[in-house]
Parts: structure tokens; C-alpha cells; sequence
């Protein structure tokens, strides 16, 4: 098990006579991922409204907030039962055998032009073996063929923009992966988590994206962009794509500094707590 200590401090100045936000900060509560304690403080003259999505376990909290200056801080220590299984036994579910509910993460959205990647995804995918190994094939040609490249992108870049472009930060990967993989029929969806793990040479800590792809009746894990430890991501929003769990969603005229995030493993042998490791076998935190 992997135990996991992380905190966000979020800062803005609004500038009209009030705004209104949407975070999407704390962690998820899963059958894998257990919430040990944590800690939320805002402004106690705001109100301030939250909100569980039942289905993905996504948590938000909705205020709004006068002129001036708004401060946001929250602390959790989270622990991760990762399911951990040999990728020979992972296989696609064919269309007619999948739950309905996961049939929306194989249509095309927003950042993930599946339609328009299709004759890419058969033409480099096709003949690969189908199951765990054309996931990684997929992750490793993203990998490969795409420079990880801070501040190279924006909030309009899509997938197609980057199979063009070749250069992105995380949720570029993480979109570029999933419309590849619901171009062949494999159910994808983006999560967001902390960049645990990361070069410092990439910057301070940041927030991160990562994939889920459905296979044999389960979502598993996987960082296209390399720059995380897969144990060490947590869950934090889950949705089709960036645009679903963005952090922090703004309604008015804001100027926002950038977030101050930090995240730490903790270990005792005792309690059975590890550092967080790579890993080739397939990983479940749902």
C-alpha cells in the first residue's frame, strides 16, 4: 500500500464586484483509495457548497466570492490499495459486452478527436496484439514520437493539434492516448492527480493528468507522458476529457497566481507503507 501526503494553495484577486469558482481539489474516495485525513479552509464569511458525483466519485466545491483577495488551502493524507495485475490476463471487451456506462468514453469529445484519428490509430495500431500490449505500444509511441515541453501548449490544444505539433505537457499526452485509443474501440478516460514523482528539472509540483483505459472489466492506469511513478498517482477528478476536471473553473473577471502544490509519500514497515514503485504489471486504483 502506498500512503500519500499532498496539499494545494490556490490564491486569486478578483477584480469585479464578485465571482464565482468550481474546484475540483480533493481527493476521491474509491474502493482503493481511502481518505486518512483532511483538511479544507476557505474564507469562514463565504458560503460555500460541495457536491459528490456518485458514478465517478469526483468532489467539488462551489463559492463565490466577493472583490478582493480569495485564498484556498487543502490538505489530505490518502491511502492507495493498488489492484496489480499481469498484463497477459488483460483484454479488450469487445463492444457488445461492455456496460453501458462505459460506452461514453469511446465517442469522440472536446480535446479527443477520435473520428479524426482513425486511419492513424489502424494504420500504426491495427496489427499490434490486441489487449494490455497495444496499450503500451500506444503509451510508448506517444512517448516517443512526443517532447515533453512545459508551457508549449494551451487550453485549446487538442489531440489532433498535438499529433501535429509533437510537443505537450501532460494532458496533451493524456489526450493524444485516449482519442488513439477510442479511435480502436478501447474505452479511455482522463484522471487528474499530482505530478508525484516528477524531475524537479520539470518544474516545482504541479497538478497532473493520466489515463484510464478499460480492459477486462476494469479501468487501469497509465502515465503517457512518463514523468510520474504510476503508484504514486492519485485520484483526484475523473471525466472524458480536461474540460470535464479542471481544477479550478472560473465565472468572472479573476487574476490567478499559480497554484502551490507539494506531495510526499510516507512509509512504515510496520503499517505495511511503501515508497511508491515503477511497475510493468497493469495497475487498478477504481
Amino acid at each position: 500500500m502506498n500512503r500519500l501526503r499532498y496539499s494545494v494553495d490556490l490564491s486569486y484577486e478578483v477584480l469585479d464586484a464578485e465571482a464565482d469558482f468550481l474546484f475540483n481539489i480533493e481527493a476521491a474516495r474509491t474502493a482503493r483509495q481511502r481518505i486518512v485525513s483532511e483538511r479544507l479552509t476557505v474564507p469562514p464569511v463565504l458560503r460555500m457548497d460541495q457536491y459528490t458525483d456518485a458514478v465517478l466519485c469526483n468532489r467539488l466545491i462551489r463559492l463565490r466570492a466577493p472583490k478582493g483577495h480569495l485564498a484556498i488551502h487543502y490538505e489530505a493524507v490518502v491511502d492507495i490499495d493498488h489492484r496489480l495485475d499481469d498484463p497477459s490476463t488483460l483484454h479488450e471487451v469487445p463492444i457488445a459486452q461492455l456496460p453501458f456506462e462505459v460506452l461514453p468514453y469511446l465517442a469522440p469529445s472536446r480535446y479527443c478527436e477520435s473520428d479524426r484519428l482513425m486511419e492513424f490509430a489502424l494504420r500504426e495500431f491495427g496489427r499490434v496484439p490486441w489487449g494490455y500490449s497495444r496499450v503500451v505500444a500506444i503509451r510508448e509511441w506517444a512517448r516517443n514520437h512526443v517532447r515533453f515541453l512545459s508551457t508549449s501548449t494551451n487550453e485549446r490544444t487538442s489531440a489532433v493539434d498535438t499529433i501535429v505539433e509533437r510537443t505537450g505537457v501532460c494532458r496533451d499526452f493524456a489526450h493524444l492516448m485516449i482519442a488513439i485509443c477510442r479511435a480502436l474501440s478501447i474505452p479511455a478516460r482522463i484522471s487528474s492527480s499530482l505530478d508525484y514523482g516528477a524531475d524537479p528539472a520539470l518544474g516545482p509540483p504541479d497538478f497532473h493528468a493520466f489515463v484510464e483505459v478499460f480492459l477486462s472489466g476494469r479501468w487501469y492506469l497509465v502515465d503517457p507522458s512518463g514523468t510520474s511513478i504510476p503508484t504514486g498517482l492519485l485520484r483526484i477528478g475523473t471525466g472524458r476529457d480536461a474540460g470535464e476536471i479542471p481544477f479550478a473553473a472560473i465565472f468572472g473577471k479573476v487574476e490567478s497566481e499559480r497554484p502551490f502544490v507539494q506531495i510526499h509519500a510516507v512509509t512504515d514497515t510496520a503499517l505495511g507503507l511503501e515508497m511508491p514503485l515503477y511497475t510493468d504489471w497493469g495497475i487498478c486504483t477504481w
